[in-house]
């Protein structure tokens, strides 16, 4: 598929500009019988890229998770405090690499020696433009643990150290409710022997 010649953008407004952005767009696109569709109107939340990483110290076999307010889950949750990925949005002239070692250090004081690509993908693709990269990231977790975070970001993190079993059972029950640490968690259950043998 050609985007240039099977989709026709024919107006784009900024509706909202702030730390995200907001656009509706009029478009029309091809159709799987062959011919263009009728206009469409459509709401687009311009998102800057994100980078989530699960730290996983191979030789204890466990995992590092942070904790922290997210104000998507207040509406919708009993605790709006999330069991989640280290993550931060690329928002510099960055590599994704370099974001996940710098928000590791950041929301967890947790150094990465080594990261591991899983994927990349699109969280929520009828209506953001949000691309995800998702890494493992191999850690010592030895003395992990406290509350981090950046105080002028108003940043609250706490950080848990759980063996990997553990935070399967957590996936399963659904105390980790969120697409990134879903991904990851299943990813690293799939693929434990292979990470450990490379990296222990």
């Amino acid at each position: 598929m050609n985007a240039q010649e099977d989709v026709q953008v024919l107006e784009r407004e900024a509706c909202f500009s702030g730390f995200y952005k907001l656009d509706r767009l009029r478009l029309r696109h091809r159709q799987f019988a062959g011919d263009m569709g009728p206009e469409l109107s459509r709401e687009l939340f311009v998102r800057h890229d994100a980078v989530c990483v699960l730290p996983y110290d191979p030789q204890r076999d466990c995992v590092v998770l942070i904790e922290q307010f997210r104000v998507g889950a207040l509406d919708k949750s009993a605790n709006p405090w999330l069991l989640e990925l280290v993550a931060g949005l690329i928002d510099k002239d960055e590599q994704p690499e370099e974001v996940a070692r710098r928000e590791a250090l950041e929301e967890a004081n947790l150094p990465l020696s080594s990261l591991w690509p899983i994927t990349q993908y699109y969280p929520s693709p009828g209506g953001s433009d949000e691309r995800v990269h998702l890494f493992i990231g191999r850690c010592d977790s030895e003395g992990a643990g406290g509350v981090h975070g950046l105080v002028e970001e108003g940043e609250d993190i706490r950080v848990h150290v759980w063996p990997l079993e553990d935070a399967l059972d957590a996936l399963k029950d659904g105390r980790i409710d969120n697409a990134a640490s879903i991904i990851a968690l299943q990813w690293l259950a799939l693929n434990r022997a292979e990470v450990r043998g490379l990296w222990s």
